[in-house]
């Protein structure tokens, strides 16, 4: 396994990232032979504040609060990062790190959460994926020159310390105050690996960071061997990573000679493609890939390659679309660069990058508020495609570039018979993780013995003790009005979410995941598309979806 990941077909990507940096710092070292005339005039300035400005100016300080806003003039993914904040952005690929547990994306004076980290201390409260946070311990956002030093500075910090956030939700119009516990953060790319009673091995992807091909790899494996006839791989809520654990892990699922994806910048060093080299060990099993709105950049790469050659089917919402590569270049006072270097491409020549304007970051994030508002994430036929953008799979399916990956099948955010008010109520009110943390501490002696879900199941109450016991928790702790048509109509799901948190608390996350997917109407339609629901067969490598 080993030598697979250092298979000499990803050499070439090395090299460039390596003759990237090097050039840049060469480039940062030397001095220039002449300047362009905005050069010499910024030159020019800095002199000027120097030696006539009426106070003592530190330019060092200066340079420091200028070059964000720079960058900031570029597209919305080339970020300055200073010295003091690089060990905690490279955290984020490492293998772990204090803090809430939350990954993020700025948008003006708020910070929007991309993905909540299952069994984090964030998610243990009810923080969601799409959450603003608009105040930090009492501060508002707005005014604040929020940046991801910012973010960083007030979010991460020493394990048992607490941090309040005031967030607003895209659901409800009221604000929600939250208390966070710091934790360590373990940082794994697989937060769950299994085999359901229909032979579905089911993987859960969060991020592509320095080990996900291992991990995903080995349990991958494992699966197999316990008797997966074939694969559900579910990248929602994973934001992208390292481009080549995305390749590697594509690269498994192709036959030879594949294109994977390839990518063009101004310097020509950057023009590569990507191809697979035959020796994957997942070439033929039947293989479905879940990817939603915050699917992005590395994980797209991997949905577009399976996509564009009809490798497998790609079930969901549309993705974020993230088609810009950044190279992390390290200046030389431990400062750092992420600068957006190139465009990729999927194998059909197709950029999924969604339009930006350059110096308006704002409007490039509200694009996915506009989602909701104009009911695409409802409905599969307010997706709007650009038809200049039709490219051809290799069946010769048509696929659109120019925003994301659109996927084959489409799930409805609202698709759920179970969702009412009251759901949304007491979701909101974080009310099913201090239930089922209480629930674990309260009869810890007993789920101590607990060693399987089967046995986690057998050991809890029945179902309708279960939604009682909850129904007065939530009117005793938050007052929510025992509403009991919507109860009734939700209870299903309702008792389904409590089984899986007392699960994630007792077993992990894996168990979680095996319990709360029964009722996930995207994973029950992966599994139909991989098996056959009686009235279409299960899907194969070559496949054409209707």
């Amino acid at each position: 396994m080993k030598s697979k990941i250092k298979s000499a077909v990803w050499i070439p990507l090395l090299m460039a990232i390596a003759f990237v940096g090097g050039w840049f710092v060469a480039l940062y070292l030397s001095t220039p032979k002449g300047l362009s005339p905005a050069q010499q005039k910024l030159q020019n300035i800095l002199n000027l504040i120097e030696s006539q400005y009426v106070d003592d100016v530190n330019l060092d300080s200066l340079i420091e609060y200028t070059l964000p806003q720079l960058l900031n003039n570029l597209d919305p993914h080339s970020v300055y990062i200073p010295a003091d904040n690089l060990e905690a952005v490279n955290d984020e690929l490492s293998q772990s790190f204090s803090g809430i547990g939350v990954t993020f994306t700025l948008n003006n004076d708020s910070i929007i959460v991309l993905e909540v980290l299952a069994g984090g201390p964030a998610e243990k409260v009810g923080l969601q994926s799409g959450d603003r946070i608009i105040a930090i311990d009492g501060t508002p956002t707005a005014g604040v020159n929020v940046t991801q030093e910012y973010v960083f500075k007030h979010l991460r910090g020493e394990a048992g310390t607490t941090v309040d956030l005031t967030i607003m939700r895209n659901n409800s119009d009221k604000t929600y105050e939250y208390q966070i516990v710091r934790g360590q953060i373990p940082n794994r790319s697989v937060e769950a690996a299994y085999v359901d009673e229909n032979g579905v091995g089911f993987v859960k992807i969060t991020k592509f960071a320095r080990s996900t091909y291992e991990e995903s790899l080995k349990a991958l494996m494992r699966l197999l061997g316990e008797g997966a006839t074939s694969i559900v791989i579910d990248l929602r809520g994973n934001g992208g990573g390292l481009l080549d654990q995305a390749l590697l892990l594509a690269n498994e699922f192709l036959p030879k000679g594949e294109l994977i994806m390839s990518q063009r910048g101004r310097d020509p060093s950057y023009n590569q493609e990507f191809f697979s080299d035959g020796r994957g060990y997942l070439q033929e099993i039947p293989l479905v890939v879940m990817i939603d709105e915050f699917t992005a950049s590395a994980s797209e790469i991997f949905a577009g390659a399976i996509q564009d050659n009809d490798r497998g089917v790609i079930i969901g919402r549309r993705s974020f679309g993230k088609g810009l590569i950044q190279n992390q270049i390290t200046l030389p006072d431990s400062s750092a660069v992420r600068l957006t270097v190139a465009r990729y491409y999927t194998p059909s020549g197709r950029s999924i990058q969604k339009q930006y304007s350059m110096g308006h970051a704002e409007t490039y994030e509200q694009e996915m508020l506009h989602r909701y508002e104009t009911g695409e994430m409802e409905t599969a036929d307010s997706i709007k495609v650009n038809l200049n953008e039709a490219y051809k799979t290799l069946n010769g399916r048509t696929v659109y570039g120019g925003g994301g990956i659109i996927p084959d099948v489409f799930i409805s955010i609202k698709d759920s018979t179970y969702v009412t008010p009251y759901l949304t109520k007491v979701i909101n009110a974080g009310l099913f993780q201090q239930f089922a943390l209480n629930y674990v501490s309260d009869h810890g002696t007993a789920l101590a013995k607990v060693k399987t879900v089967d046995d986690l199941l057998k050991q809890l109450p029945s179902d309708d003790m279960l939604l009682n016991t909850f129904v007065d928790y939530c009117n005793s702790e938050a007052k929510i009005r025992k509403q009991w048509a919507y109860i009734n109509q939700s209870s299903p799901l309702i008792v389904n979410i409590l089984k899986a948190m007392i699960a994630r608390d007792t077993l992990g996350p894996s168990a979680y995941y095996q319990i709360i997917n029964k009722y996930d109407a995207g994973v029950e339609r992966a599994i139909q598309e991989v098996t056959g629901d009686g009235s279409t067969p299960p899907i194969k490598q070559g496949f054409t979806p209707k």
